[in-house]
């Protein structure tokens, strides 16, 4: 047994690790988080990889939010809904007894019943199993199905591979669904699987479709048409269209396909014509009679049925697995372009049956690195909410959110609203919070600071915070973001940390300069060089806020530390003596300025003279949206990514201690149902969070927009740094907070929303792991660093990945993918160890004595 066998067994992986072993069947999966019937209307979990779009797997089992062609589409479940959306059916017949047929899904939500003059509620009218639940540890979706009627149970898995550190391999186009069928009788019994779906390609859900004379048909989908394929050991059904135009985003290829090898498979391309839904009818019928499909000729159908069946016989009290395989490929995305800008994953495979022949030999290795992932992570010390926040937000990286070009660059909406993106370009202001990209896909992260100092900042330094597409157009239309552009200075040191790249930073280095500079501009951020924005600062609170704050003086702060610390390993003595200088004197005029006794505020200036305003005369005219002497859930935000990347105290340390215990003190509501709120539903009723701001001295008249909403990406920022800061229960009581309002029944676990669905932001959540375990890593020292507090900690720099099992006496570093340089020791609490080995690889551990 070799070390990476070694290791699966040591983690509970099973299945077969043969690359190209045909017949794959799913190996046990571990559950993180349990849905029963009462809390599975909004679950949802995404089935697609990072850049390629996904279906998701819902509560009961059924397949919603079809999501594979270059734009959203949440709760579309195909053009035609009703009776129309795609579905999986079971027949089963126990030998000498009769034959039922039954929907894959378990019952009907009290919702649904609400259905409006009839209209169809999706497949309302097929038999279904009575009692449904949801296991997840994602990526990984179990639905389990049972119906004291019925002679079988049946668990329903899915799953896209997700192993950090390998882009490329999380990034696939398919959907993996297995169906465990446990025969529950006596007697053998006959089990048929069957998908089904309409042939929906040109039809992306983005234009009106299904009114009541039928349903809109774009130009060209009038010629889509199915064909049955057997090749490399897969046999299923290819969808295309003739007719669509080939440069449309909505035109590609799908592929339902098995490599079952145990089982008969039969098929249909089409059905009848759907006049009065017959279609289904005469479907229902050929499958309820022995679970077997017989081909048809194609019925005058613009959008074909296409089913696919896999055969078996179960011994009495005896599973057996039925594997369906759903890809697809469409490579026009436009994105927030007025042209095609493509996809990288479409480079990888030349249509959907490609992208079946080239991964499905694949997944036995991808699903053994995606537990070993998965269960490193859950075997870990770390609180189960914690695990559960920073796991389950990592769907955002895998939805429409998200998307990379041929070129490999990543790109991202700030989220997605049901059939458009929102908020284009990659915005700087929020994606400086999120960590899960650096710290799984370091090579993803760094072709986002390529697109940010290389591709959308002008010779000047100003950083367009929304870069336009194509990238060459980057930087048109520029507008600059204070904290935007500061914390990706911050990234570009975090990236050159994490990675060691001492390339990465000669590279990076003069475009640092000139984009920290622009801050100096005359009339600018910081015009008089005092290390103080004093001058009109835009950030992500869609505002631009007028004199010295809490948010931009941290990122600022930040961002001088960062740079010091670059200029030194550049040996650019004088740059780094300035920023050292700036930094001091930032630091300490808003410690004595800033700072109220409990946390940091904003002084007020005239967006013209720069002068502070009194905020407190009668006939003073104040800005409108500032945020003045509220309490900021983020003001420390720069000190967050400050602990992230190992740059220290930003400010005086009791006080930015002070501050987090009055964030919790202020912005922390138990219970809102007393709450005013003149914006958006993120938190209603009886449900606990933490506050955008919070007056304690009194509230400005028109204060920033969203001072009374509640967003999960700012509550993750402040639960980090209060773990950071020792205040590990109220971070917790935040953080639970947020998990107990996405319980499945009010909100999806999978879908953390701020101005659109997937938001990039929530991804903040990784950071609560970095901040337990107190986390740090730098690959230009090849020195790692944990918490004292003894317990087993995942880590991952984005590069390699694996545990650290730390007791009194010794700490235990095991790499489990990747190549680790450690040469500069490790780190435990305050005590430092030097390092035996300098180069850890994937399967090899080193034991430290502490």
């Amino acid at each position: 047994m070799n070390t990476k066998q070694r290791l699966l067994v040591l983690l509970g992986a099973s299945s077969i690790l043969s690359a190209g072993a045909s017949n794959w069947t799913p190996a046990e999966w571990p559950v993180l988080k349990h849905y029963d019937s009462e809390h599975l209307y909004q679950v949802a979990l995404p089935l697609g990889g990072i850049g390629t779009g996904n279906v998701s797997l819902g509560g009961r089992g059924e397949l919603r939010d079809w999501e594979i062609m270059n734009v959203p589409g949440k709760r579309y479940s195909t053009v035609t809904t009703g009776n129309n959306a795609p579905f999986f059916a079971i027949y089963m017949k126990p030998e000498g007894g009769a034959s039922t047929t039954s929907l894959l899904e378990g019952p009907l939500y009290s919702q649904e019943y609400m259905h409006y003059e009839g209209r169809p509620v999706n497949h309302h009218g097929f038999p279904r199993f009575a009692n449904a639940s949801f296991d997840a540890a994602y990526p990984f979706g179990q639905v389990n199905l049972s119906d004291p009627q019925l002679p079988a149970t049946v668990r329903i898995k899915g799953f896209n591979p997700l192993v950090p550190g390998d882009a490329d391999a999380s990034g696939m186009p398919i959907a993996v669904l297995a169906y465990e069928v446990t025969n529950t009788g006596d007697t053998p019994m006959a089990v048929s699987i069957c998908g089904s779906m309409r042939n929906f390609v040109g039809k992306d859900g983005s234009k009106f479709y299904n009114d009541w004379k039928g349903d809109y048909i774009p130009t060209g989908a009038d010629r889509n048409n199915n064909e049955y394929r057997e090749s490399d050991g897969l046999k299923g059904i290819y969808l295309y269209s003739e007719g669509v135009d080939p440069q449309d985003p909505a035109w590609g290829t799908i592929a339902l396909t098995t490599d079952d090898t145990d089982g008969q498979v039969s098929y249909r391309t089409s059905s009848k014509a759907d006049a009065w839904n017959n279609a289904i009818l005469n479907f229902w019928d050929d499958f309820s009679d022995d679970g077997i499909m017989t081909e048809r000729e194609k019925a005058p159908e613009p959008d074909p049925m296409a089913s696919l069946a896999v055969s078996k016989t179960i011994a009495p009290h005896q599973s057996e697995t039925f594997v369906f395989y759903l890809t697809w490929n469409f490579p026009n995305r436009k994105a927030w372009s007025p042209t095609v800008v493509g996809n990288y994953y479409s480079t990888q495979y030349a249509d959907a049956w490609d992208a079946a022949r080239k991964i499905v030999p694949q997944l036995s290795e991808l699903e053994d690195e995606t537990l070993m992932f998965v269960r490193a992570l859950l075997e870990s010390t770390y609180p189960e909410v914690i695990k559960e926040a920073a796991l389950f937000n990592l769907c955002a990286l895998r939805s429409q959110t998200v998307f990379r070009l041929p070129s490999g660059h990543l790109m991202g909406w700030e989220g997605i609203m049901d059939r458009f993106g929102s908020c284009q370009g990659s915005c700087t202001h929020v994606w400086n919070y999120e960590v899960a990209t650096p710290f799984l896909f370091g090579d993803l992260a760094r072709t986002m600071r390529d697109v940010e100092f290389n591709y959308a900042t002008r010779p000047d330094g100003l950083m367009n915070f929304r870069a336009a597409l194509p990238l060459a157009d980057a930087a048109s239309g520029g507008a600059a973001a204070a904290d935007g552009q500061m914390g990706c200075i911050m990234k570009v040191y975090r990236e050159w940390q994490l990675s060691g790249d001492q390339e990465f930073l000669k590279q990076y280095w003069e475009p640092v300069k000139r984009v920290l500079s622009f801050a100096w501009v005359e009339k600018g951020w910081d015009g008089n060089q005092d290390g103080v924005m004093e001058g009109c600062q835009h950030n992500t609170m869609d505002v631009n806020y007028y004199g010295p704050n809490p948010q931009m003086g941290f990122w600022y702060m930040g961002a001088l530390r960062a740079a010091e610390e670059m200029a030194k390993a550049m040996n650019d003595k004088e740059f780094a003596r300035k920023c050292r200088k700036l930094f001091e004197q930032g630091s300490q005029w808003m410690d004595e300025n800033l700072f109220n006794g409990e946390y940091y505020e904003h002084r007020i200036t005239d967006p013209e003279t720069f002068e502070f305003i009194d905020t407190t005369a009668a006939d003073v005219r104040i800005p409108d949206f500032q945020l003045g002497r509220g309490c900021l859930v983020d003001q420390l935000v720069g000190q967050y990514m400050a602990h992230i990347c190992g740059l220290g105290y930003l400010g005086n340390k009791e006080h930015i201690q002070t501050t987090l215990h009055s964030i919790m003190k202020y912005n922390f509501v138990p219970d809102f149902s007393r709450h005013f709120n003149n914006m958006r539903s993120y938190v209603m009723g009886n449900e606990a969070g933490l506050l955008m701001g919070s007056w304690p001295h009194g509230r400005l008249e028109v204060p920033f927009p969203y001072f009374a909403e509640v967003m999960t990406g700012f509550e993750y920022t402040a639960a980090a740094g209060m773990i950071y800061e020792g205040m590990s229960d109220d971070a917790l009581t935040c953080i639970q907070a947020i998990r107990d309002r996405f319980d499945g029944a009010k909100r999806n676990p999978f879908n953390e929303p701020e101005c659109g669905y997937h938001y990039a932001r929530s991804m903040a959540s990784w950071a609560s792991l970095i901040a337990w375990s107190d986390f740090r890593y730098s690959g230009v020292e090849g020195r790692m660093h944990f918490t004292a507090t003894p317990g087993t900690y995942f880590w991952s720099n984005g590069y390699a990945w694996g545990t650290c099992r730390i007791t009194e006496n010794d700490a235990t570093l095991t790499v489990l993918k990747g190549d680790l340089n450690i040469g500069g020791g490790l780190t435990v609490g305050d005590r430092t160890v030097k390092s035996k080995t300098k180069q850890l690889t994937a399967g090899q551990s080193q034991t430290y004595k502490l």
